[in-house]
């Protein structure tokens, strides 16, 4: 009973989502596959008593730790861990399907994250990633799942927020890149060979950018190792590392755009307090 209603709105999606298209496996060296994300967060209440939320949902404990295979800081953990509840894979249009989950965070954040894989060329990576990102139907329908879940976990909330801020960040996932000798291909051979195309995916962007722009883009890059890569914009980021890794990078990503949601709702907090007083002042001054 728990995912019923999740998987009643995820038929919704798709049956009205329609932007979408399957992607045409390639082979060669310039086959690529991963996943695209996107990650809708909303600041819903002041608080989430995560144990009492994780009871009525029957949701489990997410991760407290990324659980890196590089050196990490002891300190990059989640304290406490989300609650995690799960979204049934469903179909869109035949061979587009997608999945997901919604993290509960302890500070009133919650975030929908729905992924779908692909197996393409460049040129069609590029395309169906402006239409990833393009697509309005997707944060739609990410804000009908949250509405549901929520609906179940009302009780739980500590002062629920009326209207919820809400934050979209999407992700494309590239999984590993043969290079023509079979090795794994470097982050530099991508800058070098598919930088245009990088920094049209990360922009989500159709149309081949300006020379200025691409390295504006570009010089938000960083790699670890020889053969990872993270590209981050404001709107959206490319990730190319092992699944494990690129799957702990993302947590992060999805952990910084909660950070900004917060900062948004006390941006918008201290805005309203400093309204009223700056009203209480006029009205001394009135009377004096």
């Amino acid at each position: 009973m728990a995912t019923t209603n999740l998987v009643l709105a995820t038929e919704l999606i798709a049956q009205t989502i329609k932007g979408l298209t399957p992607t045409t496996p390639v082979s060669g060296p310039e086959a690529l596959s991963g996943w695209f994300r996107v990650l809708v967060l909303y600041d819903v209440a002041e608080a989430i008593p995560l144990e009492q939320v994780r009871s009525i949902l029957g949701a489990q404990s997410g991760w407290r730790k990324p659980s890196f295979t590089r050196p990490a800081p002891d300190y990059v953990r989640f304290e406490p861990a989300p609650v995690v509840e799960p979204i049934d894979e469903f179909e869109i249009k035949t061979d587009v399907r997608l999945k997901g989950r919604i993290n509960y965070y302890e500070y009133g954040v919650v975030s929908v994250e729905l992924e779908r894989e692909f197996a393409c060329g460049w040129e069609s990576l590029v395309e169906q990633s402006s239409l990833w990102i393009a697509e309005p139907l997707l944060e739609k329908h990410a804000l009908s799942l949250a509405q549901l879940s929520l609906k179940r976990a009302a009780r739980a909330l500590v002062k629920p927020n009326e209207d919820w801020l809400s934050e979209a960040y999407y992700v494309v996932q590239l999984g590993e890149i043969k290079a023509s000798e079979g090795r794994p291909a470097t982050a530099s051979e991508l800058l070098a060979r598919h930088g245009q195309e990088i920094a049209q995916i990360v922009r989500g962007e159709s149309v081949a950018l300006s020379d200025t722009e691409r390295q504006e883009i570009l010089q938000a890059s960083t790699s670890y190792t020889p053969t990872d890569l993270l590209v981050v914009g404001w709107t959206g980021a490319l990730v190319y590392d092992t699944p494990e890794d690129a799957a702990h990078t993302i947590q992060l990503l999805e952990y910084a755009n909660t950070q900004l949601l917060e900062f948004r709702y006390y941006d918008n907090l201290l805005t309203r307090v400093l309204k009223g007083v700056y009203a209480s002042l006029e009205r001394r001054r009135s009377f004096l």
